[in-house]
């Protein structure tokens, strides 16, 4: 049976990540807001676990996910999304943060590599934080074809 990857805070994030780097562990960060779990994250979060021997997910706090989304959002608080994402297999530890970007966080956890989804396939907001670290970006997952908003749309269209 797995057992679900720890959640940590950012300052014991940033200790795990430490103790990984001394073994030698190549680190690889994906982050996100994963308000409503769908298909299109479990496949960035399994492609992004590929490029590295640990998956690190940072999690947008809720202020954060509100300032992204919109009033509504979150649907799910940033406990409950982060437990919900460490349970995945392919998740070695996640982290809750809050900021609009991830520059902080990859200044704190120093991965080898900062993955993105498909839809940054034009830019990456935190390239030039992950270039100053010595990192790489990599674009990985499928094409952005889902959407938590979307969803929720469908959702709220169907509703009685």
């Amino acid at each position: 049976m797995n057992v679900a990857a720890p959640v940590l805070t950012v300052a014991a994030a940033s200790e795990w990540a430490r103790q990984q780097r001394q073994q030698g562990t190549a680190i690889a960060l994906a982050n996100g807001c994963f308000d409503l779990l769908h298909v299109g994250h479990v496949r960035y979060l399994v492609a992004a676990a590929a490029e590295a021997d640990v998956l690190v997910v940072g999690i947008n706090d809720d202020a954060t996910v509100g300032s992204l989304k919109g009033a509504h959002r979150p649907l799910l608080p940033a406990e409950t999304r982060a437990g919900i994402v460490a349970a995945l297999e392919c998740v070695d530890m996640v982290t809750v943060f809050g900021d609009l970007t991830a520059d902080r966080l990859i200044r704190e956890l120093r991965p080898d590599v900062h993955c993105k989804g498909t839809d940054y396939e034009l830019g990456v907001p935190e390239a030039s934080t992950v270039a100053s670290i010595g990192g790489r970006v990599a674009i990985v997952g499928d094409a952005k074809c889902h959407s938590t908003g979307k969803l929720i749309e469908r959702v709220r269209a169907t509703a009685p």
